[in-house]
């Protein structure tokens, strides 16, 4: 192959006219606390600090990276390919510190494995490309999947080596199967995997073995799919005599092992598709799995506040018995007590229940705990149902499509002998798909007629499944890696660069191919196939932004036609390069029997680059073809034509390399290492971002495609600069409608109080954030401004409103300084250019404008027509789309060609945060919310949040700071098995004041976790968070390990780590007995207590007389949570209020998420201030809504700025995605 170059030039490094520059890259949770740090990283200087953290923390090889190398000479291999070794066996190994070395190592492998392969025709052509790879690699113009960055180049670049992992390859030589000897000399750069099952409980290949074959992907961190149909259904006949069990008992053993694995490995939630035929007898019941799911964990969550709430009424009405005792819980004599019995019993309490609490009462005791749950889609409840670890597909064919259309009847078809099962409706199965996904967001949909008309391999069987994105769709037993390009590097002063495009395209499209040659995969069956057909994954990424840049309407004629020419190009190049490189190497070893076929989907591309709408070949479903007249770049239209010309000419006379060439890929972590807008073919979700800081910290910046299509469209600077502005906010009050300095002034402020409140408001979501005591000084509120101190201390009060401004004041004056988020209503923006900057969401608070679920729809049909695989994307809907809404965008899709997709609708999904959490004290929002329309419920929410963070942030406090030498106790324990060890650290009065946890001999995780969580409870304390408020939260929960404990005298049983800890802590620093001592089986709503003695100190006050001469050697020397404070209280005096000081928000933090942290859910405050408890989180998520992210937190850093990406999210903080492969 010849290797041009257009970026690099010869005999000059590859970075010779790029940047670099040294950086800390640091990931953090939400409470501030490092999940990563590394400094002195080496970076391109154009990246953003984003695409800094995501390649320092998930890329960079951290251990084994010699200090010193060596090279290792190899007859035949040019000497820049040679392999590097340690200089010798002492050298000190490290990590890597530079992109250079990540970039050097994977340009490197493949350099190398394509020499050795044959891909190059001279050494310069070699040279060429390992430069033009690296350049591309630099400045973000295309990029692998994760599983090459982690894997390859390791053994080629650093000699880093290890045994086998049962791997298999075969020998690019020889041709022959080959199990792996080494872990790293083949690299594993695959990451969509589709396997098969079959019909058999425990042999190869059958039901247990593919949950091995699973875990031995999950483990790694891939994706997987499997068509489970081929199982027999419930009540078929086994071999012995009995009767199946069915289909969904193993998909749920399938999904609990999925879990079980994802949750100590590296995979991420929901990387595995189950797929199930429409005509398998068990699929009514697979479609209602997870609504009945859902139901559930609303099931639990609901009854089990019922419980508490109903018989801890019934303690209450004993309670307030004015009788005698005996009386009191006698149901006969006790109205209110009768009353509390019937509303337990009318809301199905069971009566057992009932009398134990009664029992209860007549021992003495008072009230009970029982516990609760919530929607938290990591909380117990969640964890409690099936269902949660994959992505669920019914296929269906046009068959039964028609069969809907026409009210047919439709078959189930039994697996055993073909029979018929049963006879349904069609539409009835079809309302039960509709009804599903309208109801939590699965299953998806996949068009297997669609699917398979476009398989260039029907001879070796049909298409039945795919990867977890639905991208990959190819036989079962085969793997693709994928890599996808930036769309918007290609863009320069306005033009699209289509040649560069070109050249790319054609050097990636050579990559993954010399890819397939080098890898290893993790079974027999899949190294074969992958060998046989050589399946590919490139893609693209970055639509949104590029459409945006250009001022094109997602939601265009314009912007469909300009997505269908690149992407004919993209696909057209790389099958004319597959039928190039299979002219010098053959073609691939299925191509001769599937020749035909082949040839026939490469017409049916062709055919439809050049717009036709008829004249396909053997396609029941006519695929959308390229719009030649509303593409904006004709130059682009020509080039299209002639990509397919070449495609199908060469393909005719050489074959072709690899059975498929293209995908379009969520590209969720690789997206934000280049530093993409938009991932794969989504729109963009919100038109202000927040920028990471390299210090920690975000600040707001408009979407950057927005100035470029402003510009595009005619605005001048100074009209662009004043749009921008009403969207981001000016960032000071000076010339602030209704509420500005002159203003201010006039009321008493002063230019020290202006200057905190412009130093405030950079950071602000709301500038009722910064108008109150802890910004402007207790004193100037109370003095200058004339307020009571108890109104200032009272959570409602609204000090910009005492002041006399109104409510459209405020708000007016909110939008010019934090911006509205939107640009609707922007100034100089006409309404004719609104849908340029539609987004998948409504944008800001008073955004009413968002991309339609038929513009997704037909915005990937554009797409499809030229992909050889499929496109994984989400269809967004609203919440107030209905179920025949669902069913209309499948029946679209089907009509469009598309071959699979999956629907979102906002609010589907129980764990997404409830607004009514927000409002429940305020009839006026309730009522807006239930009715109001979408901008008026955002406001409503916007102005709860703001109410609820201010109340909260009364609550912040100075650090206390520790004593430098400091007494404390250390406490040795096992709980459940695994040993514990537990330090204290004391302030100077007995106070405690910090505490470290340690695990013996756990996973570092999970001594990372715990450690980390001894801090933030240590900071906790020290800003005065009373120890109460910890034992309160953390005593009682529940996960493992767990069990008896050991080592302990007062403890003898846990129901977690934190259970234990906090008992231990409560009964030494609190003396809260009621916590010692709990029965072996631990906690439950029924167990013993103290009675009236509940909750009461059993250590008697000393008399000051016998304690005068000891007390003040005790205090220096002794520790009081060692001696569990069986000394005078004098010593542990636990003050009941705090100091309130002047506090600022500080920047860098979100205070929500800080007092969060800091204070969790605490009820302790000044003696004056009532607050409302338990809102802070969903406070954290609803603004998260509110700034355009999902609303959720990420499992691997915990911040709330999840976006949609695929049929997945990402984290656009640490780059990690949830469910993609």
């Amino acid at each position: 192959m010849k290797i041009d170059r257009k970026f690099t030039k010869a005999g000059k490094d590859a970075y010779a006219e790029l940047d670099f520059v040294t950086t800390s890259s640091e990931i953090r949770n939400p409470d501030g606390s490092i999940v990563f740090k590394l400094d002195d990283v080496e970076v391109p200087a154009s990246w953003s600090q984003v695409a800094s953290d995501v390649i320092a923390q998930k890329y960079f090889r951290k251990a084994g990276v010699p200090s010193e190398l060596k090279k290792v000479k190899e007859k035949g291999v040019p000497e820049f390919l040679w392999r590097s070794v340690p200089a010798n066996d002492n050298t000190p190994k490290t990590g890597e510190i530079s992109a250079k070395q990540v970039f050097d190592r994977l340009a490197g492998a493949w350099t190398y494995w394509g020499w050795k392969g044959g891909y190059f025709t001279t050494e310069a052509d070699a040279q060429a490309y390992f430069d033009e790879m690296r350049h591309m690699l630099a400045t973000q113009r295309a990029a692998p999947n994760s599983p090459q960055w982690f894997n390859t180049g390791l053994h080629w670049a650093y000699g880093i080596d290890g045994p086998s992992q049962g791997h298999y390859y075969v020998d690019y030589k020889t041709a022959k199967l080959t199990k792996s000897k080494s872990a790293y000399e083949h690299p594993q750069p695959h990451a969509c995997f589709i396997q098969s099952v079959s019909d058999d409980l425990v042999g190869e290949g059958g039901i247990m073995d593919l949950w091995v074959r699973e875990a031995r992907l999950f483990k790694y961190g891939s994706g997987t799919g499997t068509n489970f149909s081929s199982l027999r259904a419930n009540n078929e006949a086994l071999s012995g005599g009995g009767k199946s069990s069915g289909l969904m008992g193993f998909l749920k053993i399938g999904d609990r092992a999925a879990g079980a694995i994802k949750s100590g490995g590296t995979t991420r939630r929901a990387a595995k598709m189950v797929i199930v035929d429409a005509d398998h007898p068990d699929v009514e019941e697979y479609i209602n799995w997870k609504v009945k799911e859902e139901q559930k964990v609303a099931s639990i969550v609901a009854g089990s506040k019922m419980h508490e709430e109903k018989l801890n009424a019934i303690f209450g009405a004993i309670k307030a018995w004015d009788g005698s005792t005996e009386d009191s819980v006698d149901p006969k004599k006790n109205p209110q007590l009768k009353d509390a019995i019937r509303g337990a019993k009318k809301v199905a309490i069971p009566e057992t229940y009932v009398k134990r609490v009664l029992d209860y009462a007549r021992q003495g005791y008072g009230s009970i705990e029982f516990p609760t749950y919530d929607t938290d889609w990591d909380s117990e409840a969640y964890a409690s149902v099936s269902g949660q670890n994959s992505n669920n597909s019914v296929r269906v064919t046009d068959a039964f499509l028609e069969a809907v259309k026409s009210d047919s009847d439709w078959e189930l078809i039994r697996r055993t002998d073909g029979s018929v099962a049963k006879t349904i409706k069609a539409r009835d199965l079809w309302e039960d798909i509709g009804h599903a996904a309208w109801a939590c967001a699965d299953p998806g949909i996949q068009y297997h007629d669609t699917v398979n008309a476009w398989h260039t391999c029907p001879e070796d069987g049909q298409i039945r499944g795919s990867n977890p994105c639905s991208e990959y769709m190819f036989l079962d037993d085969t793997a693709c890696n994928l890599a996808s390009m930036n769309l918007l590097t290609f863009l320069k002063d306005g033009e699209f660069q289509v040649e560069d495009y070109m050249h790319v395209s054609r050097l990636w499209t050579i990559t993954l191919e010399i890819s397939v040659m080098m890898a290893q995969f993790p079974s027999k069956e899949i190294a074969q196939l992958s060998y046989d057909f050589r399946t590919l994954g490139l893609g693209y990424a970055n639509i949104g932004g590029l459409l945006m840049n250009m001022g094109f309407g997602y939601d265009s004629d314009e912007g469909r036609a300009l997505t269908g020419a690149l992407t004919a190009i993209m696909t057209g190049v790389a099958y004319t390069t597959s039928a190039e490189i299979a002219g010098e190497l053959g073609p691939f070893p299925s191509y001769a029997r599937n020749a035909k076929h082949m040839l026939r989907v490469m017409r049916n591309h062709r055919n439809a680059a050049y717009g036709n709408t008829d004249g396909y070949e053997g396609l029941p479903i006519k695929p959308v073809a390229f719009d030649l007249a509303n593409c904006p770049d004709q130059r682009l239209v020509s080039i299209a034509q002639s990509c397919w010309d070449e495609a199908l000419e060469l393909g005719e006379q050489n074959g072709y390399r690899n059975a498929q060439s293209t995908v379009i890929a969520p590209t969720g972590t690789i997206g934000l290492v280049m530093d993409c807008d938009t991932t794969g073919i989504e729109p963009d979700f919100a038109l202000v971002k927040f920028k990471k800081l390299a210090g920690g910290g975000y600040f707001k910046i408009i979407n950057r495609s927005v100035p470029g299509a402003l510009e595009k469209q005619g605005y001048g600077p100074a009209q662009i600069e004043e749009i921008i502005a009403y969207a981001v906010g000016h960032g000071t009050m000076g010339n602030a409608p209704g509420i500005n300095h002159t203003s201010l002034v006039g009321h008493g402020f002063r230019q020290t109080e202006l200057d905190k409140i412009e130093a405030a408001l950079g950071t602000a979501f709301d500038i009722r954030f910064v108008f109150n005591q802890w910004t402007l000084g207790e004193a100037f509120c109370t003095e200058i401004l004339g307020i009571p101190a108890a109104k200032l201390n009272d959570p409602t009060f609204d000090l910009l409103r005492h002041l006399g401004y109104s409510r459209q004041d405020i708000d007016a004056a909110n939008d010019h300084v934090c911006g509205t988020m939107t640009l609707e209503g922007a100034p100089h923006l006409k309404e004719d250019h609104y849908h340029i900057f539609d987004c998948a969401n409504a944008c800001g608070k008073t955004g009413k404008r968002f991309l339609s679920v038929n513009s997704h729809i037909t915005m990937m049909a554009a797409a499809q027509s030229f992909i050889s695989g499929a496109i994984s994307k989400t269809i967004n809907m609203p919440n107030n789309a209905t179920i025949e809404d669902c069913q209309k965008a499948y029946e679209l899709s089907w009509t469009l060609g598309i071959k699979a997709n999956a629907l979102y609708r906002d609010g589907s999904k129980l764990s997404q945060p409830l607004a009514s959490a927000l409002i429940e004290d305020d009839d006026d929002a309730l009522e807006i919310l239930e009715s109001g329309s979408t901008q008026e419920k955002a406001a409503v929410l916007a102005e709860k949040i703001v109410e609820k963070v201010i109340v909260k942030e009364i609550i912040r406090n100075h650090r206390e700071k520790m004593p430098e030498r400091r007494k404390g106790y250390t406490q040795k324990a096992i709980v459940g098995g695994h040993k514990v060890y537990l330090r204290t650290g004391e302030y100077s009065d007995g106070n405690l004041g910090e505490i470290f946890i340690d695990m013996h001999k756990e996973g570092a995780g999970f001594r990372a976790m715990m450690n980390n969580f001894a801090i933030a409870v240590s900071v906790g304390l020290q800003y005065g968070v009373p120890l109460e408020e910890f034992v309160d939260a953390f005593t009682f929960t529940k996960f493992e390990p767990a069990g008896m404990v050991q080592g302990n005298d007062s403890i003898k049983n846990a129901t977690s780590i934190l259970d234990y800890i906090f008992r231990e802590l409560a009964v030494s620093y609190l003396d809260r007995t009621d916590l010692a001592h709990v029965k072996p089986e631990g906690h439950s709503f029924d167990d013993l207590g103290r009675g009236e003695e509940e909750g009461k100190s059993n250590v008697s006050n000393v008399s000051e007389n016998v304690a005068s001469k000891s007390l003040e050697m005790l205090k220096q020397v002794s520790s009081s949570g060692y001696l569990r404070k069986r000394v005078p209280q004098e010593l542990v005096v636990l003050q009941g209020g705090q100091t309130m000081g002047a506090v600022a928000l500080d920047g860098a933090m979100d205070p929500v998420a800080a007092l969060q942290t800091l204070i969790p859910e605490s009820k302790a405050a000044a003696p004056e201030t009532s607050l409302s408890t338990g809102t802070v989180k969903m406070d954290v998520r609803v603004k998260a809504k509110m700034q355009g992210y999902e609303g959720d937190p990420c499992g691997d850093c915990g911040n709330y700025t999840l976006v949609r990406n695929g049929t997945c999210m990402k984290c656009n903080t640490c780059g990690s995605t949830s469910g993609c492969s």
